[in-house]
């Protein structure tokens, strides 16, 4: 630019100072743009290694679980884990697999919800939730061809107690009348159970064939399975973890011994008591403990003159008027069966039975409805010695 004169003022250039402050300005804004890339990166959330492993993975490992569960809660605490555990732990092959104990719910927490488990369970294959239901059904709910539907779907893949219980339910005739009785079914399906190994039907079968009860009378045969199943008691025994504290053995013959006999009965339930050995109460299967508890709390059914087995380890009830056998001496105590008629003889009745009179003219009066199981429909079982 020029002046009157004809000078030119000097051009001003940007000096270093402006330069540098261009050079701040820029460096905060990229600062600022860095350190907001950097707090998103902080709100991602890293990816949790649950989410890696494979679906297959995770369902071996709930399977194992669920086999070896001591309580429903061991299951039920990992599928309130979360959405995926839910989703596989109902699986059907975590179901199938479930162990009794898993779905072993008391009868003081029965629910719809404990009922539609089972129900899943049993839908999954799983013979032993089919089994509980069924006796469950049968039972303590009284929908009587459900729960028989139930055990035999149980029986058809080899469930020694589902064959068992429906041969209790042929020699009674339960859920029907004495006519419904089959006791050629009922000595089939103990012998199958029997087969498999399940000791309530060895002695059950034994006693068919010492009394000729729906088979031809064999004494010798009879006697060999009633060892047979004594000796599987005591095996049973011997297989556990407290089998020195849990066996007793006195020497027959022996002070205590003569005291223990006739009346004493101890804290185990001997079936080999005579030769000495002391054999615990076996622990009840879970749908038996459910059927006792059940009865404790709501009562026998509505029905009048219904009663229990009288055996603890039991649970069943009659589902009508004198369906089972009493006791031939005392007429005191109601038996669904032979073999809890023995397991209860020998752990508390042995010591209570005592002659009661008249009780015989109080059945005779019911002897139009007399049901039964005894040949010459007589509701009469003989006490052991």
């Amino acid at each position: 630019m020029r002046t009157r004169r004809g000078l030119c003022h000097p051009r001003v250039f940007a000096t270093s100072d402006s330069a540098c402050s261009e050079r701040k300005r820029k460096r905060a804004v990229g600062d600022l743009v860095a350190g907001r890339h950097a707090r998103r990166r902080l709100r991602v959330k890293e990816p949790d290694l649950f989410d890696n492993l494979p679906d297959d993975l995770l369902l071996c490992i709930l399977s194992k679980l669920s086999a070896a569960a001591s309580c429903p809660s061991d299951l039920i605490s990992v599928l309130l884990t979360c959405k995926r555990f839910n989703g596989l732990g109902l699986n059907p092959l975590v179901l199938s697999r479930a162990s009794s104990k898993t779905f072993a719910v008391g009868a003081r927490n029965w629910s719809d919800s404990a009922h539609r488990f089972l129900k899943l369970c049993a839908d999954a294959g799983n013979v032993e939730a089919c089994y509980t239901l069924g006796m469950i059904r049968f039972y303590s709910l009284q929908n009587r061809r459900s729960g028989a539907s139930l055990m035999a779907l149980a029986a058809l893949n080899s469930h020694a107690p589902s064959l068992y219980s429906l041969a209790v339910i042929q020699f009674n005739g339960s859920g029907g009348s004495k006519n419904d009785k089959d006791l050629r079914a009922g000595v089939a399906l103990c012998a199958r159970a029997a087969f498999l190994g399940h000791i309530d039907a060895l002695r059950e079968l034994g006693h068919c064939l010492q009394d000729g009860y729906g088979v031809r009378q064999n004494v010798a045969e009879g006697r060999r399975f009633l060892v047979q199943a004594n000796a599987r008691e005591l095996a049973a025994v011997l297989s556990t973890s407290r089998a020195t504290s849990l066996l007793k053995w006195t020497p027959y013959g022996s002070a205590t011994s003569r005291q223990l006999s006739p009346h004493g009965t101890g804290a185990g339930c001997p079936l080999l008591s005579d030769f000495g050995c002391k054999v615990p109460a076996p622990e009840p299967h879970p749908a038996s403990k459910f059927l006792s508890e059940w009865f404790a709390i709501r009562g026998v059914p509505a029905k009048s003159g219904l009663r229990m087995c009288s055996h603890a380890g039991c649970g069943r009830s009659e589902t009508r008027k004198h369906e089972f056998r009493r006791c031939s001496v005392c007429g005191s105590v109601n038996y669904c069966s032979r073999a809890c008629q023995a397991l209860d003889w020998k752990h508390r009745h042995k010591s209570e039975c005592a002659p009661v009179g008249r009780w015989a003219e109080e059945e005779d009066r019911d002897d139009a409805e007399n049901d039964g199981v005894g040949d010459a429909n007589r509701d009469v079982i003989v006490v052991e010695s």
